[in-house]
């Protein structure tokens, strides 16, 4: 017998709700201020943990006396070097043909805020007093500061170079009626997560060593096992909320050091950072200098394109500059391309992944030059973009076919819109339009979802949840379920719980792990087909799975998905389904903005009049969320190319290593951000979705430059755009 069908307006309730603003999946206390973020994690005995810093830049350590910190009461443990078990590297900071930093200095000091020991005692004061009791003996070297540092010295400190090459660009230059050449800077920059990086360790009473720690990537216990010199099984990570992390937290900082803390002592132990040790101590975002020449004729196509990129690497090799050399040029069609990157290694910080790692860079040495060609030939500068914009099937910059994505689409949107149509009123006034293009790979991630016996599912994956992907991930296995999103539970769990998952970052969880939830909803549909069957006691391939609906194909017998989940334990008991799922790569993606700005030349200070960002977002799959992504990576790019800037002295010291110092932008210096969502679904997933993380981030700095030098008058070319900069321009002009 039939259960009773569902009405056209149940069904409509049930759905899974993609492209809807559901309900956030989140604990309700993180809205209410009471979450508990790492540093709120009180454990019977814990101790606190903190680094010994270098306040050189560049030395060799002759020694480093622990004596007296160990007589200091309250101080427990004191590591150096030698007392890490397992290997000495900080994961996440080496390349595949160079060690990686550290986690405790061993011999040579490569920049301030090196950590060269850990302390752990029972208090704050005893902690203080035997960081000051530690004494270390160093002779001081000359440190390099830039990648203009000595045209000699800089290329020495040349690790690693990057080369993208199509055509013959040398040649192709004398078919162009007009060539542009110029040169560009940026500065580090900070991620400015609010949470510092900070993290607890402690021994089960089975001898499992547990962390949990504010991180991007639950996967790192098995490099801490390496680390620490321990079997992948007596690790542990427990996830958990996360105030922010922008890149900053794939990597290991403190967590090494807490658990070899942990082991020597006995006890618990944990580490958070001060807002100085942030800034000195992890890594910001890489500072760069480009060459760029490109090439058109005058009927407006492009012949030719070269880029040279120097990006500073910090202390250690491995700066983004292959995302640089990748997507700088993404945007076009250019059929004579040669790009070459160099990974350049200087006296700072090692640098660390920032949203769209190396693209903003890549876009800056590209989209002004694009504007200015479009310029000196008479051309609307997004009709001139169109001209040359990629399609389906063209190469990307690396020779791979582009599939299908809403390059053009975009383009065509921000050319229609009102803001673009709309006159500027007054003097001193600038436009501005780029666009930035990013592809993106994916790594696998896994999903285990559990059917109850009231239609609902418990959804558990190991993708950190930092900017949404929990719900994303829920409505996308709801979708397939023919369940409400509400009807899913969702939950981050730990190492021991979950199958490998990759890092919450690359623009990956609501693509990645969306794949794996999708997976892991067929695979129970599948399962419970098969108990459709055995009540309807039919063969498995006559029944069909729609909407929410089992059906049988040869009578007219059909049962809801919540109706058969309360018989499913009379039917062959629990239905549990896991699955790991390698990722495709989600493509290419492309991103654009139009800003209007008013400098004012007696200051040089720059007021924003109106923002509005564009993105091919493939399905947005909650839009709520995605805008606000949108909007994220929109001011992060602001300031990074109106104020902020890390400031050193003349022996390598920071100068600005706190919020009152380095300069970001608040709510008073930004506008409302306008947001346009262009909907070219993703032909890789199965709803069309795109990752939106990272590169809203990366047309910010070319729009800005263009709009302040289309208001000035004069082209500008380093970031940031600070008013002494703008007013040199200024004089400059006048001069």
């Amino acid at each position: 017998m039939a259960d009773q069908e569902l009405t056209l307006e149940e069904r409509e309730a049930t759905i899974g709700g993609i492209g809807t603003a559901r309900k956030r999946k989140e604990d309700a206390r993180f809205i209410v201020g009471q979450g508990n973020y790492i540093d709120d994690l009180k454990l019977p005995g814990m101790l606190h943990g903190d680094f010994v810093r270098s306040s050189h830049a560049h030395a060799l350590i002759k020694s480093i006396g622990t004596e007296a910190a160990l007589k200091v009461d309250g101080v427990l443990a004191v590591l150096t070097a030698k007392d890490i078990p397992g290997k000495n590297f900080r994961f996440g900071s080496d390349t595949a043909t160079h060690p990686g930093q550290p986690i405790l200095v061993e011999d040579m000091i490569e920049f301030t805020g090196d950590a060269l020991a850990v302390v752990g005692a029972e208090s704050r004061e005893a902690l203080e007093a035997g960081i000051a009791a530690i004494k270390v003996e160093i002779e001081a070297r000359e440190g390099v500061w830039t990648t203009r540092h000595g045209e000699k010295t800089a290329g020495e400190r040349r690790v690693c170079d990057f080369e993208v090459t199509r055509g013959d660009a040398p040649a192709a230059f004398a078919a162009a009626d007009v060539i542009i050449e110029r040169t560009y800077e940026t500065q580090l920059a900070e991620h400015a997560f609010i949470e510092p990086a900070s993290g607890t360790s402690w021994l089960e009473e089975d001898g499992v060593l547990t962390i949990r720690v504010g991180t991007q990537l639950i996967e790192y216990y098995r490099a801490m096992a390496m680390m620490l010199g321990l079997p992948q099984s007596r690790v542990r990570h427990l996830g958990t909320y996360v105030g922010g992390g922008f890149g900053a937290k794939i990597t290991t900082y403190l967590e090494p050091v807490a658990a070899v803390l942990s082991k020597k002592s006995g006890r618990p132990v944990q580490v958070v950072m001060s807002r100085k040790d942030v800034f000195e101590g992890t890594g910001p975002t890489s500072a760069s200098t480009m060459r760029t020449k490109i090439g058109a004729t005058k009927d407006g196509k492009i012949t030719a394109a070269q880029v040279w990129m120097a990006f500073e690497a910090g202390a250690y090799p491995g700066s983004p500059v292959g995302g640089g050399t990748l997507c700088a040029t993404g945007p076009y069609n250019i059929a004579n391309l040669l790009v070459d990157g160099y990974d350049v290694v200087v006296n700072k910080q090692k640098v660390q992944a920032y949203r769209a790692p190396g693209q903003p860079q890549g876009a800056f040495a590209v989209e002004p030059v694009i504007d200015e060609l479009a310029e000196k030939l008479g051309m609307d500068p997004l009709e001139f973009r169109l001209k040359n914009a990629v399609k389906e099937g063209d190469r990307m910059p690396n020779g791979v076919p582009h599939p299908h994505f809403g390059v053009m689409e975009m383009e065509e949107a921000m050319k229609a819109h009102d803001h673009y149509r709309t006159p500027l009123t007054g003097p001193n006034q600038g436009r501005g339009v780029a666009v930035g293009y990013r592809w993106q790979g994916g790594q696998a991630s896994s999903a285990t979802i559990t059917v109850n016996n009231n239609g609902t599912i418990n959804l558990v994956t190991g993708s950190v949840d930092i900017g949404g992907s929990r719900t994303a991930v829920a409505m996308q296995a709801a979708e397939i379920l023919g369940i409400s999103a509400e009807d899913v539970s969702p939950t981050v769990v730990d190492t021991d719980t979950i199958g490998w998952t990759g890092v919450t970052g690359g623009s990956r969880p609501a693509f990645d792990t969306g794949l794996a939830a999708i997976q892991a909803a067929q695979e129970t549909i599948r399962l419970m087909k098969a108990r459709a069957a055995l009540l309807w006691e039919i063969d498995e391939e006559e029944v069909i799975f729609d909407g929410g609906i089992f059906r049988c194909t040869s009578t007219e017998d059909n049962i809801s998905f919540k109706d058969l989940s309360a018989r499913l334990m009379r039917t062959g008991g629990p239905v549990t389904c896991s699955v790991s799922a390698a990722s495709p790569g989600s493509g290419p993606i492309i991103a654009g903005n139009l800003v209007d700005l008013e400098v004012d030349p007696e200051t040089g200070k720059v007021d924003i009049l109106r923002y509005t960002a564009f993105m091919d977002v493939g399905t947005a799959v909650h839009p709520a969320y995605v805008e606000g992504q949108i909007q994220g990576g929109t001011v992060q790019g602001i300031g990074w190319a109106l104020n902020e800037s890390y400031f050193y002295d003349e022996e390598g010291v920071m100068l600005n290593s706190s919020f009152l110092d380095y300069r970001m932008p608040t709510s008073l210096d930004v506008p409302m951000i306008d947001t346009v969502m262009i909907e070219v679904p993703n032909p890789k997933h199965p709803f069309g979705i795109r990752g939106v993380g990272e590169a809203p981030i990366i047309p910010p700095l070319p729009a800005l430059a263009i709009a302040v030098s289309n208001a000035i008058g004069v082209k500008m070319s380093d970031l940031p755009l600070t008013p002494d900069v703008i007013l040199a321009a200024l004089e400059s002009k006048g001069s």
